[in-house]
């Protein structure tokens, strides 16, 4: 039996792998598909792009018929009359001459994109003649058609796949397109679709013979899902005109759900001229302007210290930690002296509680309250991560977990940034005081500063921000459905709610009121400093304003953060009150606020950053105002038809927050 078995075994085992090579060989012709079949040519069908709307349907980005030229280098005769082609697609030899050896490099034998991203005008005198010149086709493509000259940095943009992604996504070819930035890039597998293939058989003479095994291996294109914005058009159509000729952002979030309304960045540009053959032009020269850094998001990326809006959580936390409460009161003489002879200043003066600590922005009091918080525990380290984690409670400190692709976490520090800091010790509550008033290491992005403001509008909690509502016949991710509560308990914020309300009624904010809406908020101001010609010099104030509305069941939340715009009631509180009313009420009866801040330009502020150079001009784009010669925006093409089914800061305290 013995002697029997092993040579069975032999041959079972020959006998399947006889038989599996056969299959492969003869009977399976996937693998032929595989490999670099000369006989055999791939030709890709692509989907459509989803369209994108906004929150009430409106649509803001469809698509256009564009076509790539491709090559096959190999297949070029060596007649073709250079100077004509070149004629037809209004390129010069040295171009030709330059993409036929960059093709050569990815492959002699397989298509790459010679010349991408042409309009039906441009294509069309070109396919008349296509037949001469073997060794090029075309690609029917559909780019982006943006409806609308604003949110540049929501949708962000489509661009070709470089090496890299294509060794990372084996989905992705040379020559195809990429989802870059925005909700483009978060939703780019949603988007785009999955692309179909046709496999071509060709003869010996290398011409098409007809669809390879009759098109078994074939496959349909699937177009790719629509999706809805959490954004209302018209609020980020406004926002972003209210921002013209200044630097910063603009966030508001519908507090009771985490959407987010309205992400403003500027200076911005019109998504459409990063559309067609001049894209790459014009993304070089946004990408080059290092001083108005158009494609900068200042919404998510930029940190800023967050000023006296910061003073909220300093309250709802000392109430927290029981150091204080309604009642308890600070004397203001212009500030208060701390830690060995040094002074706060402040524009207040005399007895101060919670109320009017709010809405007079009493650094006094709340450097107090700070203080207390900070000396309750014996060990300043540990008392300053109590403190810090409660603000982090809030969302801050850390990277938020929105549906965008870019962001910044800001700064809280804990006792390991001390520690750092003063390596010998020797620090307590009056060293790090600074911390009170949102200045000290503390830094925060506007997004950030919404995202406070609405966890305050509901009285301690929040849901994380996020820009997608729906996705056709999807449910979006349900962390963006999920509560987050604070460390702080529900009943400390109605008195700082209340505080809020009178910044309006008899604080900072009382010349921004709208008759007829009761708006919570808080000004801010935060000192500025750069290096010019290497040093260190003061620049006029940034300028933020906080506030959420109505009192009662809040519908927007919303940050502004205005670069050197000065105190937060002289530029960011105006536009927050507009925003906040256009969106409540879709019309503006502040008319003397829109006018003055329509007229109100921060350029002179800017020229003392290196001024504006050619490509920051780009920031009025948007508008038309100041359109450059060197920024090119796409011809127009004929409608396509309807889609079918198929360090720290140090800050001087003095001025009025």
């Amino acid at each position: 039996m013995r002697k029997v078995l092993l040579p069975t075994l032999i041959i079972i085992a020959a006998s399947l792998l006889v038989i599996r090579i056969f299959f492969l060989q003869i009977i399976d012709d996937s693998f032929k598909l595989k490999s670099e079949n000369n006989a055999i040519k791939k030709v890709y069908d692509y989907p459509e792009r989803g369209y994108i709307y906004d929150r009430n349907g409106k649509l803001l980005v469809a698509n256009q018929a564009s076509y790539d030229i491709m090559v096959i280098p190999r297949e070029i005769k060596k007649d073709l009359n250079v100077t004509e082609f070149c004629a037809l697609l209004s390129i010069t030899p040295e171009e030709y001459h330059k993409r036929i050896e960059k093709a050569k490099v990815y492959s002699p034998r397989l298509p790459s994109v010679f010349l991408a991203q042409l309009n039906k005008n441009e294509f069309a005198a070109f396919q008349e003649k296509i037949r001469k010149y073997e060794g090029f086709y075309f690609q029917k493509r559909s780019l982006r058609d943006y409806e609308a000259d604003y949110g540049a940095n929501i949708f962000g943009f489509i661009t070709q796949v470089n090496e890299k992604q294509i060794e990372q996504n084996p989905y992705y070819n040379s020559g195809d397109l990429i989802g870059k930035q925005g909700v483009e890039e978060s939703y780019e597998e949603i988007l785009r679709g999955i692309k179909g293939i046709k496999y071509i058989q060709k003869d010996k003479y290398n011409r098409e013979i007809g669809a390879y095994k009759e098109g078994k291996y074939d496959t349909i294109a699937v177009a790719g899902e629509d999706i809805n914005l959490t954004i209302e058009a018209e609020l980020q159509r406004y926002g972003e005109e209210l921002m013209i000729n200044k630097r910063g952002g603009i966030v508001a979030i519908e507090p009771k759900s985490g959407e987010i309304l309205a992400l403003v960045t500027a200076p911005s540009y019109d998504p459409g001229i990063l559309v067609g053959r001049q894209r790459s032009k014009n993304y070089t020269l946004l990408y080059h302007d290092s001083i108005a850094k158009p494609l900068y998001d200042r919404g998510l990326l930029a940190e800023y210290p967050p000023g006296s809006p910061f003073k909220i959580l300093t309250g709802l936390i000392a109430l927290q930690e029981g150091v204080i409460n309604e009642q308890t009161t600070f004397m203001c003489h212009h500030g208060f002296s701390y830690g060995g002879g040094r002074f706060m200043k402040c524009h207040g003066f005399g007895p101060h509680q919670l109320h009017n600590g709010i809405y007079n922005s009493c650094n006094t009091y709340f450097g107090q309250a700070y203080m207390l918080t900070i000396n309750k525990y014996a060990d300043p380290g540990k008392a300053v991560d109590v403190w810090s984690d409660h603000v982090k409670s809030f969302g801050l400190g850390q990277f938020m977990g929105y549906d965008l692709p870019t962001g910044k976490r800001g700064n809280i520090p804990t006792s390991k940034t001390y520690k750092r800091i003063y390596p010998n010790g020797g620090w307590r509550s009056s060293t790090i005081v600074s911390n009170a008033i949102g200045q000290g290491e503390v830094l925060m992005t506007p997004i950030q500063l919404a995202n406070m403001m609405a966890t305050v509008a509901n009285q301690g909690y929040y849901y994380t921000p996020h820009i997608i509502k729906k996705i056709e016949g999807r449910n979006i991710d349900p962390k963006y459905t999920t509560k987050h509560e604070t460390t702080i308990d529900k009943k400390y914020f109605p008195p700082v709610i209340s505080g809020l309300f009178d910044v309006y009624n008899r604080g900072t904010a009382y010349a921004l009121r709208v008759n007829g809406i009761d708006i919570c908020g808080k000004t801010g101001t935060a000192e500025n400093y750069a290096k010019i010609n290497g040093k260190r010099e003061k620049l006029k104030d940034h300028s933020i304003f906080v506030a959420f509305a109505p009192k009662d069941n809040p519908k927007i939340a919303i940050a502004v953060m205005i670069e050197n715009g000065g105190f937060g009631a002289t530029v960011a509180g105006p536009i927050a009150s507009l925003m906040i009313e256009k969106y409540l009420r879709h019309k503006i009866t502040r008319t003397d606020l829109e006018t003055r801040v329509l007229n109100k330009s921060l350029a002179a502020e800017y020229a003392k950053l290196g001024g504006m150079n050619e490509a920051s001009k780009i920031e009025s784009v948007p508008k038309d105002s100041i359109l450059q010669a060197k920024i090119v925006k796409p011809k127009a093409t004929a409608p396509e038809p309807a889609k079918t089914e198929a360090k720290k800061t140090i800050i001087d305290t003095t001025k009025k927050n």
